[in-house]
């Protein structure tokens, strides 16, 4: 694995000038529960394309005065409550993914039986427009099944993707400097 993307680190500067930027101006709420602006959710979002599977999220926080450290667990636990709610509506998309492409799944496997057995019913093997019409049945069961097994095949990765990249955005450590000291790690703010 490349080592690029073993670490992602977001940088963050948090003080009494900067807090304001990270949040939505409109949002009357207190600072711990107000919405992320756009532009600071656009930025941590650029990190996304490179988390990987095995990526390490961290973020890094950048406090210039002691009294600058009041800010960082409000500004936490948004960043957090934010992907939480992310992580939570792509799940409900996920499943109600799941449950819509197994019932169309379902419903045309009955519509192939069903047409299957009334068939051989309806005509005479010895008739030529019985191998015509089942010829025809073939494509058409080929047709009407293919769309549910590629989507369950092939389109359910995006979205555990996208949960991956918003777990390990709402777990990911804090690491909190002040002025000019060492990074120091100070564990999970919620």
């Amino acid at each position: 694995m490349n080592s690029l993307f073993k670490r992602i680190n977001i940088f963050l500067k948090v003080n009494e000038k900067t807090i304001d930027t990270y949040f939505n101006a409109n949002d009357p709420a207190p600072v711990y529960k107000r919405q992320l602006s756009l532009e600071f959710e656009e930025y941590l979002m650029n990190h996304a394309p490179s988390i990987k599977r095995y990526s390490s999220v961290t973020y890094k926080l950048t406090c210039v005065n002691e009294s600058d450290k009041v800010f960082t667990e409000p500004l936490v636990h948004a960043i957090r409550r934010h992907f939480s709610l992310k992580k939570s509506i792509r799940e409900a998309e996920f499943k109600k993914f799941k449950r819509r492409n197994w019932m169309l799944l379902v419903l045309s496997l009955i519509v192939v039986m069903l047409f299957q057995g009334l068939m051989p019913l309806i005509f005479n093997v010895e008739h030529r427009i019985h191998s015509a019409f089942s010829n025809a049945l073939d494509v058409f069961s080929w047709v009407i099944l293919w769309k549910p097994i590629e989507k369950l095949i092939f389109y359910w990765n995006p979205f555990l993707k996208e949960i991956s990249i918003f777990d390990k955005l709402i777990t990911a450590p804090i690491i909190i400097v002040s002025g000019q000291d060492e990074w120091k790690p100070v564990g999970n703010v919620a």
